[in-house]
């Protein structure tokens, strides 16, 4: 049999994983790999590693390391160790060296920035504010099984990917990518999008801001999108697109916006949120503003203003800054910019450019088109507008070109007022700017074609080819022209330098070109669509020579010719011929030919020395093919003319009882040589039958010292013994000859499929009953999928046994197994096709077995799914339990059961039991779960609890007519016994209702009745054990009027009023009276108290000359008394001539003198970013303030901006030069005096970037 192609396995025992390592020292990267002879190659960046002063290889039989020394920064890199057909990548991370904690800032809690100038390595998402968290530090080595690559890759520009985040509602997040452009002739070119068409290129603004920086060091682009106060309707999933030239790449990720927590209060210094970071590390620990040491940078006062109007009561809407924009003049769109925080001026302008000025009413449209349609490719979508004039025509413009009727694809219709445009069968050439003109005027939309997901609608096929053959793996998808993507083994194929890979189209069909496959080829294929994919596998085996024809044994007498001649399949494959393990060289009576298939060896004028063995051995392949030469010495004896017969078996090296193998299918040939004079006749026969030459397949030959005897095509029932008779006058002999009939065995019976799993099967099948005369030297087999017509042998070198596991299928796909027997001369045919099976496994076992209750013959169970179902559906469970001391588990109901818990009856009390849950699914079932320990079946007796809700420990009111509803829950076991009473005495059926249960009890009251306040006794108790909890009811209702209401007094213009408690204050506390006064001329009541407290009170500012009468109604916490007490006598005023002088009061003076209750502060900033001065002054009224900078006043200069909000005074310096530099002084002036307050201001140069790097290094 020929060598078997092994299938692709890791050339490594052990791989490199990703390290971290401090500045400064060393890291040891060990492999080893599976050969000791392997050659290993290490990369860095795809780029071969050399030893040298950096880099130390070694390599110690099939141990390799790779050894860095004096590890920095630029050495953080993505590494690669190569063996054979195995490439494994691993990672070093190189973090700094602790350093003294004066030399790292500090910021508060969620809030850092960003410098522009320098060149970072955030992640590509982070979590809150603009935080970055780093990536995991273990992450495993990525191994690719395919041939190594050493450059990069044609389609991957990305280093790093943004990776998807969230955030909460006003919090900041940032996205990052990254590009290597040291194999980039061009700068690369970089797309952000929402969704699938959002370009967010004109979108930047206060929300989103887009940022790029470059390193010449790494020559490594970052780009970064900022998220400023995100927004719920930010969530979505988001696309980032790097083109280059021809080079192209994209990545997908997400964004989840949380919802926003409860501010809990205002912290001014947070609000102050810088947004550069230069200053803080060129100016040392950060301090507070009013130190005048504060970090130079752009403070973001939106921030501080939004929080300020969430403290405030009510929140304003937000403002559409856009519509602003649009009607204000240019002269104010920076200041406007600043206001609202809009920080990327030169992105604003581009997409205020872009946007249109609201259009005025139209004439000619009462409704126009929406901005945009979508309709799914192949679907037909109708255009509709509304116009004034119902006479009127209209034209219709794609890509600003008329549309004019043609065929059924475009169809115009015009009802009433209505204009329609119907486009049937829509493609992607009709994703354009539709348009529609009513005169001069016209409305615009856009058509987005989306086009529906390409399935595959034909399935590749796995195959297995000869090695050098050409492969085409080919699928068919639904729609011409869609774009796939190959992958082997989980990385996708391109097409290389070598044109290994060549990938064709035809049609919906798509085929994967390999050619002259080799063993590396082997491995799983996969092509991807938008809306599936499908798998294959390939195996290459060893081109296999195959024997159409052996050499034969010789036997020659002298000088005669003897040819060797064989013919094998394969016309190119040469050979050399051996005698007795020597080369055969050509010479003047030996010739070698190569004919074709035909190998020839001539030996002329056989001589004695040319007897012996010879050989044929064809170049490249482990066997040969032998045969004898015998050479037959031919004496003359002078003998008389009467000789009897005679068969000279023993010349041919062979005995009476020699036995003469010949396969089936091939020639028998037996050249018997003979002698006797005279010559005599031949009779051969099998058993007692002559054979003769009837059949066309036996030919018998006799000649002068020899009788042949052939047989053509030997079958089974040829086996047998032969006789060969020879006579003459002078006598006869007699010579039998044992032929054997060999043949390949018969086919194994149909296999059987023992058990599946995930990706595996075991298959069991009965050896052939007929093993062809040789013993079976062992099996081949074959597996494929059910619906396809393509075999794949499964082991190439013969199997022994009859019970195989097969491995690496696809979960979820049906196959189908048969087996092939294989003996000495050959493989039989193939067996019947197994059964069709699944590969799919079981599932995992149950999760939370636990008890959840238990009585002395009955025990509940429950447990949760699995965490791993599979392919395949989960069938139920089975519940198994056992007595503890055996092995003998017994099934707790017949079958499965589909629910996650479960009640077993009828046990033992008192025997010790142990439970175990096994899920079932089409593979069988899963692996136990089990209890911790065995469980003895006896009730647990649980003491009585009372657990009295939290509201009812207080008293309960209700108002008289309510329902009472108390739902109480207890515990206990066995059941407890539950008694109420009120006051002592049990409750009647008649008061109230009470429900019980196992865990609680309900008392219900349905109309309360002031008669059902009183204390509720609740009482749960086990034999002697028990607990009590008490509840308070009170029923209130509204109060009696107040008693003996009197007036006490009458003088001026007041009367004095008083009175008793209500008898029936309603069974709670009074709360206050409500007295109220009338005219007994008019009677209409006027309230004078309200939620009065008191049982007196004087009724003031009472009109002279009127009569009042008086009532007061009492007050609880149900409401106000239905009747009221009246005063039986009323109170006359009495007309008096009073003359009033109202008291003359001195006008209190408010007015108070400027004063500065906080100072301006000393500044040192830095050139070219803006910085503000702040202080805060009191005075009424309202002080007149004015800015002088070295005394001069500069009010009216443009570069300086005065605000002024609640007292708080400041001055915006916008990007000062040295020259602003000086003393700036600020005063207050009112009525009452002034007040100044100055400060200096330092303005220090920007710093040269090498001088920023000399200070790094």
């Amino acid at each position: 049999m020929p060598e078997p192609v092994k299938k692709a396995v890791s050339a490594f025992t052990k791989k490199p994983k990703t390290q971290e390592a401090e500045e400064g020292s060393s890291v040891v990267f060990e492999a080893v790999t599976e050969k000791p002879d392997a050659k290993v190659k290490w990369q860095c960046n795809s780029k071969d590693i050399a030893s040298g002063n950096k880099y130390a290889i070694a390599a110690n039989g099939n141990k390799h390391s790779l050894t860095i020394t004096a590890v920095t920064k630029e050495d953080a890199n993505v590494y690669a160790v190569i063996a054979g057909g195995s490439k494994v990548k691993f990672e070093l991370k190189v973090v700094e060296k602790p350093a003294a904690p004066a030399e790292t800032p500090t910021e508060g809690p969620g809030v850092s920035s960003v410098e522009p100038e320098q060149v970072s390595a955030p992640p590509a998402a982070a979590p809150t504010g603009e935080e970055t968290a780093a990536p995991a530090h273990d992450a495993p080595p990525a191994e690719d099984e395919q041939p190594p690559d050493t450059r990069q890759d044609l389609t991957g520009l990305f280093t790093e990917k943004p990776q998807s985040g969230e955030v909460t509602v006003g919090e900041n997040i940032t996205f990052v990518a990254k590009v290597n452009a040291e194999s980039l002739l061009k700068k690369p070119t970089i797309k952000w999008f929402k969704g699938k068409w959002m370009d967010l290129a004109s979108k930047s603004g206060k929300h989103l801001q887009l940022k790029e920086m470059y390193d010449r060091n790494t020559k490594v682009y970052t780009f970064e999108m900022h998220i400023i106060a995100a927004k719920a309707n930010f969530a979505g999933a988001y696309r980032c697109e790097v083109s280059s030239r021809d080079k192209f790449d994209s990545c997908n990720f997400e964004l989840a916006v949380h919802e926003a927590r409860a501010v809990e209060g205002l912290d001014i210094r947070t609000a102050f949120r810088r947004t550069s970071e230069a200053g803080k590390k060129r100016s040392g620990p950060s301090t507070s503003s009013t130190d005048g040491n504060e970090d130079s940078g752009e403070l973001d006062f939106s921030t501080l203003l939004k929080k300020r109007e969430a403290v405030q009561v009510s929140a304003e809407p937000d403002v559409d800054v856009w519509e602003i924009l649009s009607h204000a003049p240019p002269s104010e769109f920076e200041k406007i910019a600043f206001q609202y925080g809009i920080t990327d001026l030169r992105g604003m302008l581009k997409r205020l450019k872009k946007m249109k000025k609201e259009e005025k009413k139209s004439a000619a449209f009462l409704k126009k088109l929406d901005p945009a349609y979508q309709v799914t490719k192949g679907h037909k979508i109708k255009l509709a507008v509304e116009v004034a004039n119902p006479d009127v025509d209209v034209k219709w413009l794609k890509n600003g070109q008329e549309i004019h009727p043609t065929g059924s694809k475009y169809i115009f219709e015009s009802v009433g007022n209505m204009r329609y445009l119907t486009i049937n069968h829509c493609s992607l050439a009709d994703d354009a700017a539709y348009c529609c003109v009513v005169g001069e005027e016209k409305c615009t939309t856009e058509l987005f074609v989306k086009e529906p997901p390409v399935l595959i609608v034909k399935n590749l096929e796995d195959q297995m080819v000869m090695k050098g053959e050409r492969v085409e793996l080919e699928c068919e998808v639904s729609e011409e022209g869609a774009n796939v993507k190959w992958e082997k083994d989980g990385v996708e194929l391109t097409r290389d330098e070598s044109f290994k890979y060549r990938f064709k189209k035809d049609g919906c069909k798509h085929i994967l070109i390999i050619n002259e496959a080799t063993k590396e080829d082997c491995g799983h294929y996969k092509v991807k669509t938008n809306g599936g994919e499908s798998m294959a596998e390939l195996l290459v085996q060893e081109k296999e020579l195959e024997v159409y024809q052996s050499i034969a044994d010789l036997t020659v007498k002298a000088k005669d010719q003897a040819v060797f001649k064989c013919e094998v399949s394969d016309e190119n494959v040469r050979g050399t011929w051996y005698k007795n393990g020597v080369e055969v060289k050509p010479d003047a009576r030996i010739n070698i030919t190569h004919i074709g298939r035909i190998h020839k060896l001539t030996i002329d004028d056989v001589k004695p020395e040319d007897e012996g063995d010879y050989n044929f051995v064809p170049d490249g392949y482990a066997f040969n093919l032998s045969a004898k030469l015998n050479f037959l010495e031919v004496k003359i004896d002078y003998v008389p003319r009467q000789d009897p017969p005679k068969i000279h078996l023993d010349c041919l090296g062979r005995t009476a009882e020699s036995t003469i193998v010949v396969v089936a299918g091939n020639k028998l040939r037996l050249d018997v040589p003979i002698t006797g004079d005279p010559a005599p006749t031949v009779v051969w026969t099998k058993g007692e039958k002559v054979v003769t030459e009837g059949d066309g397949r036996v030919h018998v030959e006799t000649t002068k010292g020899h009788c042949v005897f052939t047989i053509e095509g030997t079958e089974r029932q040829d086996e047998g013994v032969y006789s060969v008779v020879v006579r003459n006058p002078a006598g006869e002999d007699t010579a039998d000859i044992n032929v054997k009939v060999v043949d390949v065995p018969d086919p194994p019976q149909a296999p059987r499929i023992l058990s599946v799993g995930e990706d595996s099967c075991i298959v069991q099948w009965d050896p052939p009953q007929f093993d062809g005369g040789q013993p079976i030297i062992g099996y081949v087999l074959e597996r494929k999928k059910k619906k396809s017509y393509r075999w794949m042998r499964l082991n190439f070198d013969p199997y022994p046994e009859t019970t195989y596991e097969a491995k690496r299928m696809i979960e979820g796909v049906p196959y189908e197994m048969r087996v092939y027997a294989v003996n000495s001369i050959g493989m039989s045919r193939h067996s019947p096709a197994s059964q069709p099976f699944v590969p799919v496994a079981p599932t995992s076992e149950p999760i939370g077995l636990c008890v959840d209750d238990i009585s002395d013959t009955s025990i509940s169970l429950k447990w949760r799914r699995p965490e791993r179902i599979g392919s395949a559906e989960l069938e139920g469970y089975g519940v198994e339990y056992c007595k503890e001391g055996t092995d003998e588990w017994i099934p707790a109901i017949q079958g499965l059961t589909e629910r996650t818990s479960m009640i077993i009856r009828d046990l033992s009390t008192g025997d010790k039991l142990q439970f175990r849950v096994r899920a079932y699914n089409m593979a069988g079932p899963s692996a136990p779960a089990t209890l911790a320990q065995p469980v003895t079946i006896r009730e647990i007796m649980q003491r009585p609890k009372i657990w009295l809700p939290r509201n009812l420990r207080q008293t309960l009111i209700k108002k008289v007519g309510d329902t009472v509803n108390l739902m109480i829950p207890f515990q206990g076991k066995p059941r407890p016994k539950v008694t109420w009473s009120k006051d002592g005495e049990p409750l009647s059926p008649s008061f109230a209702n009470v429900r019980n249960s196992e865990v609680d009890t309900i008392l219900f009251i349905r109309k309360t009745d002031r008669k059902h306040s009183g204390k509720y006794d609740l009482q749960v108790q086990i034999e002697n054990v028990e607990d009590t909890a008490s509840v308070y009811l009170q029923i209130v209702d509204l109060p009696g009027p107040p008693e003996a209401l009197k007036i006490m007094d009458v003088w001026g213009f007041n009367v004095a009023l008083e009175w008793k408690l209500p008898k029936d204050n309603g069974n709670c506390e009074i709360t206050g009276y409500t007295i109220q006064k009338a005219d007994k001329k008019t009677m209409e009541w006027f309230t004078v108290y309200d939620q009065y407290r008191r049982t007196n009170c004087v009724v003031s500012d009472l009109i002279m000359g009127n009569e009042y009468v008086f009532r007061v109604f009492s007050m609880n916490l149900v409401g106000l008394s239905p009747e009221a007490c009246n005063t039986k006598d009323s109170a006359y005023i009495q007309k008096t001539g009073i003359d009033y002088k109202p008291p003359s009061y001195k006008e209190h003076d408010f007015s108070e003198a400027p004063k500065f209750t906080h100072p301006l502060v000393n500044r040192s900033i830095i050139a070219g970013y803006s910085a503000t001065l702040s202080c805060s002054v009191r005075g009424i009224p309202k002080p007149k303030v004015t800015w002088y900078k070295n005394k001069m006043d500069i009010t009216n200069e443009a570069k300086y901006r005065m605000l002024s909000k609640q007292g708080v005074l400041t001055l915006e310096i916008r990007k000062p030069c040295p020259f602003d530099g000086g003393v700036y002084m600020c005063k207050a002036v009112n009525d009452s005096g002034e007040d100044t307050v100055e400060c200096k201001l330092e303005v220090r140069p920007q710093i040269a970037r090498e001088e920023k790097k000399d200070d790094k290094k």
